[in-house]
Parts: structure tokens; C-alpha cells; sequence
């Protein structure tokens, strides 16, 4: 049956799968048919997320614990993938909300080494090491806070981002040689572990900022990025590269 959205026979690596985005773009390429390998430091909660990949296409999954904030554990991770079809390089953090005169040193190299070194070394390590088949799509999960929005307080986060951004172009220029496509995507607020450390959004305390600067009027699910991400990864998007998809509600239109 044709269907290029398909990800069948695809074997996709995605960082950072033990919740949240990650989660969801892992659940969502095994429902496509992808086998999937994913990657997070949280052995009980991704043994779960594995759990619960679908195989009723035959797909074989895999799991691998890894830290990429370490560069041993990156090294680690690279040498126990092969012949990978695409990346999803999700692994992230929220850095404290610090006014650029309390800005210091530790907050800042500890988000930097998560959101965006982390990043360059496993896509410098995979390529170089040979581990992208031919036509393979990498995929960054970015922030609209590397394009358009930036608050006070956010300043490094919004750097990270910004930073991964550019490095996805930059790779999408010089992964070309061996017709692997990279992208990145730039989500709105998402209803994630993250983004509300407690595990439940109390919507009352956002609505402001919802009703402000959300058309449509509500924050996104994991698998409304998911999906995109994994149409990225597909036949589907073969003609897109170096872009950075905005997913965030009609947020970056009104802010």
C-alpha cells in the first residue's frame, strides 16, 4: 500500500525517550513501522517506554541506557547503533529563570552541555563514525525560544536553542554530501514532564499566557511534535533540509 508518511523497515534512534516528546516520537515511529532504538539515563522509565512500542509489523526494538551530557556515555551510545535510518536528537533541559546580571557560571555550562554539546557530539560522532545510512534524516528538537521567542529570565535556554538551530543548518550542509537530510523543530509550551515538574499543568495558572499569545488557545500534547517529527523523518519530507518547523500553536504569529 503507498504511503510515503510511512516508517517501515526504518530503524530510528530517539534521545531522550523516557518521557515526554521523546516518549511520544518513539511510540509514534513504532506505530509507523519504524524500529526504534531509544535512548534516555532512566533505565526503569524507558524499560516502560519500551513496553510500550508497538510490534505488530514485526519491528524489533531496542533500548540503551546512555547520559549524553557525558561524553563517555555518547561514546557509548554511538558504538551500539548501526546502520540507523534517522535520528531524533531530543535530549534537553529547562535552565532556571535568571535575569542576565544573576546569570552564573555553573547554570550556564550546565545547559549548554546538555541542550546543545551533547547535540554536536553525537551528530559529529554518528556521522563520522559512518552510523547514518545514505538518505537517513536527522531530526533536532529545538525551541520556539531559538527562533522568535525570547523572555526575561530565559536567556540561556533561549541560547541553547538558538544554538542547535544553527547547528542543524550547518549539518544539513555538510551531511548533504551523503543525501542525509537535517532538520530541527521549534515547539511551543508542550504539556511535558519538563515543562511542569510536578507531572500536572495547573491550567489556571497559565491561562493568561494562554489566552494571550496562543491561537489557538491551548498549549500542545507530546504527540502534536511527535508527529511532525516523524513526518520529518519519513519519504514524505525527502525535499526538506536545513529548516526549523515551528510547532506552537499560532504562539510565534501574535507574540
Amino acid at each position: 500500500m503507498y504511503n510515503p508518511f510511512s516508517l517501515k523497515d526504518k530503524t530510528v534512534l530517539v534521545t531522550g525517550a523516557s518521557s515526554g516528546i521523546g516518549r511520544a516520537t518513539a511510540i509514534e515511529c513504532a506505530l509507523l513501522g519504524a524500529n526504534v532504538i531509544i535512548s534516555a539515563r532512566n533505565e526503569i522509565r524507558l524499560n516502560e517506554v519500551l513496553n510500550e512500542l508497538d510490534t505488530s509489523q514485526g519491528q524489533i526494538h531496542q533500548m540503551i541506557i546512555a547520559d549524553i551530557s557525558i561524553n563517555e556515555e555518547i561514546q557509548k551510545l554511538v558504538e551500539q547503533v548501526d546502520s540507523l535510518d534517522g535520528v531524533v536528537s531530543n535530549a534537553g533541559i529547562l535552565s532556571k529563570f535568571t535575569p542576565i546580571k544573576f546569570i552564573n557560571e555553573h547554570d550556564l555550562a550546565e545547559t549548554m552541555n546538555v541542550n546543545l554539546y551533547s547535540h554536536v557530539m553525537l551528530a559529529k560522532n554518528l556521522f563520522k563514525k559512518k552510523k547514518l545510512n545514505k538518505g537517513a534524516s536527522y531530526v533536532f528538537t529545538s525551541s520556539i525560544g531559538g527562533v522568535t521567542t525570547h523572555v526575561t529570565g530565559n536567556s540561556i535556554y533561549d541560547m541553547s536553542k538558538v544554538a542547535i538551530n544553527a547547528f542543524a543548518k550547518s549539518c544539513a550542509v555538510d551531511f548533504a554530501s551523503r543525501k542525509i537530510r537535517v532538520n530541527a523543530v521549534c515547539p511551543g509550551m508542550i504539556h511535558t514532564p519538563m515543562t511542569t515538574p510536578d507531572g500536572a499543568l495547573d491550567e489556571t495558572d497559565f491561562q493568561r499566557d494562554i489566552d494571550t499569545h496562543y491561537l489557538l488557545k491551548r498549549y500542545g500534547e507530546p504527540e502534536e511534535v511527535a508527529r511532525p517529527l516523524a513526518f520529518l523523518l519519513s519519504d514524505a519530507s525527502s525535499f526538506i533540509t536545513g529548516a526549523s518547523l515551528i510547532i506552537d500553536g499560532g504562539m510565534s504569529v501574535i507574540h
